[in-house]
């Protein structure tokens, strides 16, 4: 039996070719699509969401979630993504709509009925926190989550200390770290260097002539120009389909830990950052008051440090052909 997967987005560019990669995958199958305000308002996730299940030919329910973070004002990313999320290209409205059931209710009925799927979280964790508080039980019930967030070994993409998904809802990613969920923390530093597609691997992916191909490249157009803005590196820096091709094989991962780990929710100086106990002091009696509640739970990260760049590659290739 094909791996389920259920899959929760704040579709922008980098998040529809994750989608392209699992919706074309012949290993797994797609259950559900949720949808999160994020890099774009959710209304924009829902549209794009269908949209690329239609290019993909793939008919899978999307379930339209969370306007804004628990407990802040929504910031996006258009300033990455360009004001429409995907480049501004204007694509077409989706030819579907969205199903009527809130997201965080389609989470919690789809684990219910598929004990032992594969969630991938590709945006702000906001609706998988509303699952949890609506029904806690659903952490034991998950074979594993794979989550594209956090900085956990170097400077974050949106402030010095955090990466955008993490940073965006802080209290909700402390909500899903601390739940008990089985999460494997796929950190933006994977997606940079040599992992990002540089123009060789561009022009390689654009003669595949699909319209997949192309619409990965084009609708990534802006976050190209963003990404060489941010960091003074060339070509696209694709963090969501890495977290997608190490939720479809995990093997791509060449060094990783288990760690405790946590958010910050409160400082001014390091909101979103992710806090890992890489050398294992957080019982400590300096420290142990401060982790409690996470030492409590006794429910280690899985951190991955470093992957198979080139076998990453290898399979968003073959999704894109």
């Amino acid at each position: 039996m094909k791996p389920l997967f259920l899959i929760d987005t704040d579709t922008a560019s980098d998040d529809a070719v994750a989608l392209i990669m699992a919706l074309r995958s012949p290993q797994v199958r797609v259950l559900a699509i949720t949808t999160v305000a994020g890099n774009v308002a959710v209304e924009q996730s829902t549209r794009y969401a269908l949209y690329t299940a239609e290019l993909c030919r793939a008919d899978v329910p999307v379930f339209m979630g969370a306007e804004k973070p628990l407990s802040r004002p929504h910031q996006s990313a258009h300033w990455f993504h360009g004001r429409d999320g995907l480049g501004d290209h204007g694509y077409p409205a989706p030819k579907k709509a969205p199903e009527k059931l809130h997201a965080a209710d389609a989470i919690i009925e789809t684990i219910d009925s598929n004990p032992g799927l594969v969630l991938v979280t590709l945006g702000p964790l906001t609706n998988i926190a509303l699952a949890l508080q609506r029904n806690s039980g659903i952490a034991s019930k998950v074979g594993r989550c794979v989550v594209m967030g956090g900085a956990p070994c170097c400077e974050g993409n949106v402030t010095p200390a955090a990466e955008y998904n993490i940073w965006c809802d802080p209290e909700a990613a402390r909500i899903v770290l601390r739940s008990g969920l089985p999460v494997e923390l796929v950190g933006w530093h994977l997606c940079r260097g040599e992992a990002a597609l540089n123009p060789d691997d561009i022009n390689h992916v654009l003669s595949f002539a699909t319209p997949q191909a192309r619409f990965a490249i084009e609708c990534n157009s802006r976050a190209q120009e963003a990404y060489f803005e941010q960091t003074g590196e060339r070509g696209i820096s694709l963090p969501d389909p890495v977290a997608m091709s190490i939720a479809l094989d995990p093997t791509i991962v060449t060094q990783q830990s288990d760690h405790y780990a946590d958010v910050e929710t409160s400082s001014e100086l390091t909101l979103g950052m992710t806090v890992v106990d890489r050398l294992n002091v957080a019982g400590n009696d300096r420290n142990r008051a401060v982790w409690a509640r996470v030492l409590e739970r006794g429910k280690k990260t899985k951190l991955y440090w470093t992957i198979d760049n080139k076998r990453w590659k290898q399979a968003l290739y073959s999704t894109l052909r």
